[in-house]
């Protein structure tokens, strides 16, 4: 693990002679690069430090431990298939696969910079004990209370990771007094839990500044843990009272965005939808400021014609794409009959770019379009996809091409960073937690409490905005057959009402790394991958055929073996199945 310090660069004098009682006066001089305490501890000093933590979470160096969770959340949830070439960072491919094992470096990468970011906490936790005269008890608090959200968010991400996992706090961290003594033993979850509700009794219900959390992230992202305990009762008090009042950190009432794009457009960060997003900025002098989350998740190949340029990852599932279909009602096939051959949506696989092909005609609904770049359909503001020529693979990936968080070509220059060896960092915003997903999990809690017109109310705010977001080409005729409808008959059954609001979470909260844990929390892992891997690994043999999900295994990553390997087997005990 690194830690996280302040370098003190040391000075040697030798060889010179002094004479007079003054001598100790003058060599008594401060040590260049060096800081002081009263620095460090400073309202200015401490805040720097926070600032360093909440740079960590977009993963930097440590690009697999990023909140997109792309490869986590999303690829091993069945929303996208890894794509590109198999031999193209060939480490995610037995991820993919359920194949894991505690040597591959991806998930030391995870592990590695989650830890990163807790260290950087605890020690801006340190510096607040001793802080300086010009720190009010007030921006104290503000300030333990970011701090904590944040150690809140890193450490319930490793949770969901890898399960039980040593806990350092403040006064535990590497190398210091303790540390020796850790083990992975214990449960992490209150710990979490006592860090996210203080950030609730701590922090204002806004900042002065946007990228701070606020109370009201605070309370969603609690809520959102109480949701993986089955805490229904506990997490419907926080959601009720978000969605009645919760407000954004530059004052906006939360709300959702009127059209689905709009979201991930760089010029509306910090929307009304954003609840909690990591700050993105371009054209600094340095990437470091802008977001990398997925400058490798762009159409291959694409030249000055299309976004990126590189590298063809992150290629949406058949079966994801599939889901989309909708009946005469506008309505998903929530029975799963979406992948079968009458329902699936046409694609071009094996098909040329210079062959003829004909865009699916059947109903449709409009996020896909706004998810999934697809051949024949308007790529943001580019051109229409031309399918296999921005296709680096199509045998290992498929046809498609990833969307959401892509910069058009208008924002090039503007919210698109040109300073690295990729045009793929932008300063487009990465949202954590957004509105939809609130609405979505407080409509899943109404629904296990027997409150189904309720969730049915909520369910319909969402798909009521899906409805107002089709893609209209430049002739203002749609781009395809989009058919979304309300659920406009009462909900009476629960099991049909949960089936309808887990579905929904996936047509609107897809690709954005949500999708594996959710299929978790549920306890239908298997059958729903199981599903997945039927069709995507028939279609992508090499990549995907044979592959499976193992209960009682697959749920958790295993735990890094180099990890191991330094606490000691007795300490740092592994994962069932590794």
């Amino acid at each position: 693990m690194k830690k996280f310090k302040f370098q003190i660069a040391a000075a040697l004098t030798a060889g010179i002679m002094l004479v007079g009682t003054s001598c100790e006066d003058f060599l008594d001089v401060p040590v260049v690069g060096q800081l002081s305490e009263a620095q460090l501890t400073s309202l200015a000093g401490i805040d720097a430090a926070l600032i360093g933590a909440y740079s960590q979470v977009n993963g930097r160096d440590q690009r697999m431990s990023s909140p997109s969770n792309w490869v986590w959340g999303s690829i091993r949830g069945g929303d996208a298939n890894k794509g590109t070439d198999p031999g193209d960072f060939a480490t995610i491919n037995p991820i993919q696969r359920f194949e894991a094992n505690p040597t591959i470096d991806v998930i030391e990468n995870n592990w590695q910079g989650l830890y990163e970011g807790i260290a950087r906490v605890n020690s801006a936790l340190r510096l607040l004990d001793n802080r300086a005269d010009d720190v009010t008890d007030a921006q104290a608090a503000n300030i333990e209370g970011q701090a904590r959200f944040l150690r809140g968010h890193y450490y319930f991400s490793l949770w969901r990771n890898f399960n039980r996992v040593p806990i350092l706090d403040k006064d535990m961290d590497y190398g210091r007094e303790g540390f020796d003594e850790l083990t992975n033993d214990q449960d992490v979850l209150p710990f979490v839990i006592a860090d996210f509700q203080f950030a609730v009794d701590n922090l204002p219900a806004t900042q002065a500044q946007v990228g701070r959390v606020n109370s009201w992230a605070a309370k969603s992202y609690l809520a959102k843990v109480y949701m993986f305990q089955q805490r229904f009762s506990d997490a419907k008090q926080l959601f009720d009272d978000i969605i009645a009042n919760g407000v954004t950190s530059n004052g906006l009432t939360y709300g959702l965005v009127p059209y689905y794009d709009d979201m991930f457009r760089g010029v509306n960060d910090n929307h009304q939808e954003s609840i909690w997003a990591y700050q993105a900025a371009a054209g600094t002098g340095s990437v470091n400021n802008a977001n990398p989350e997925f400058d490798l998740n762009f159409p291959y190949n694409t030249g000055p014609n299309g976004p990126g340029n590189c590298c063809g990852f992150f290629q949406p599932s058949f079966t994801f794409v599939n889901s989309f279909r909708t009946n005469s009602e506008g309505l998903p096939l929530l029975d799963n009959s979406f992948n079968q051959p009458a329902n699936r949506v046409a694609n071009d696989q094996g098909i040329g770019s210079a062959q003829p092909f004909t865009p699916d005609a059947g109903p449709l609904d409009p996020r896909l379009d706004h998810t999934v770049g697809r051949r024949g359909i308007p790529y943001l503001d580019w051109q229409d996809h031309p399918g296999e020529a921005w296709i680096r693979n199509q045998p290992n990936g498929g046809p498609f091409s990833p969307k959401k968080y892509v910069y058009e070509r208008s924002e090039q220059g503007s919210f698109q960073d040109n300073s690295s060896w990729t045009p793929g960092y932008t300063g487009i915003n990465f949202m954590i937690i957004r509105f939809a997903d609130v609405l979505l999990m407080a409509a899943e809690a109404e629904v296990e409490l027997g409150n189904l017109e309720r969730a049915r109310e909520l369910v319909n705010r969402v798909r009521e905005r899906a409805m107002n977001s089709p893609i209209v080409r430049d002739n203002g005729e749609m781009a395809a057959n989009y058919n979304v409808g309300l659920y406009n008959s009462a909900w009476s059954d629960a099991n049909t009402a949960r089936a309808a609001v887990r579905f929904e979470r996936k047509l609107e909260l897809g690709m954005e790394g949500h999708r594996f844990y959710d299929l978790i929390r549920w306890g239908i892992a298997k059958e729903e991958l199981d599903f997945y891997f039927a069709l995507d690994g028939s279609i992508l043999q090499a990549a995907l055929g044979g592959s499976s999900f193992t209960p009682g295994r697959d749920e958790w990553l295993p735990l890094p073996q180099f990890q191991i390997d330094l606490m000691g087997a007795d300490r740092l005990i592994q994962n069932p199945g590794y």
